[in-house]
């Protein structure tokens, strides 16, 4: 079987939960590696330079748009978001499957350059739960709060063009879902050609074949 990683786009409604999402599979499993944002918004409570995000300058950011040093890029809330390409594409050919937490802008991007990334979406079980969920983590003004379910109108037309959507009800439920998603997706034929020449090659020897 091929054993690259899988690239995988983790996308989903701002309070839908998916950051936490992506922090239990990596907890739980060893074969993940989570790709590190570029952006330029300002960083929240505890965030950490390097760890979260890399934050970076407006400049700076439009440096590596020019430079293509990013798989994709996009803006949301008057901020860029980018994925810088060297480390993505390294821990891919290690074997890793590479964990994008990314807009939707941004996975349509991803999807255009690397055809055999996998998509998904992850949602609430009820639109309702968003709000509150966002209240909840203290770190937005109502207005901004309200932004963010003003985009996710935009943002529900969008979600056709994924592979899956998860529904997060069940932590550790959704968990094992996108788990077992990457997992199955290794042995979906386009990404294991190599061992479909081999078994016609073999099984030519028996029709006299070459």
């Amino acid at each position: 079987m091929n054993k690259k990683g899988i690239l995988t786009v983790v996308s989903g409604f701002s309070g839908a939960g998916k950051g936490t999402i992506i922090k239990e599979l990596m907890k739980n499993y060893d074969d993940y590696w989570l790709s590190i944002s570029a952006t330029t918004r300002e960083p929240r409570n505890q965030e950490q330079h390097g760890q979260h995000y890399f934050f970076t300058e407006k400049a700076e950011f439009e440096r590596m748009i020019a430079e293509d040093e990013l798989i994709e890029y996009a803006t949301y809330l008057d901020n860029y978001y980018g994925t810088p390409k060297r480390y993505v594409e390294q821990k891919l050919e290690e074997g890793k499957h590479v964990i994008l937490e990314i807009e939707i802008q941004g996975a349509h991007k991803v999807r255009e350059k690397y055809k055999d990334a996998l998509l998904i979406f992850v949602t609430p079980p009820q639109v309702c739960q968003l709000a509150e969920r966002l209240e909840k983590r203290g770190t937005e003004t109502r207005e901004a709060i309200q932004k963010r379910l003003l985009k996710a109108v935009e943002e529900v037309s969008a979600i056709s063009k994924y592979d899956y959507i998860l529904v997060n009800d069940d932590l550790q439920e959704c968990v094992r879902s996108l788990h077992e998603i990457v997992r199955n997706d290794h042995k979906r034929i386009f990404r294991n050609m190599d061992l479909l020449k081999q078994l016609k090659k073999e099984l030519n020897k028996y029709s006299g074949g070459e």
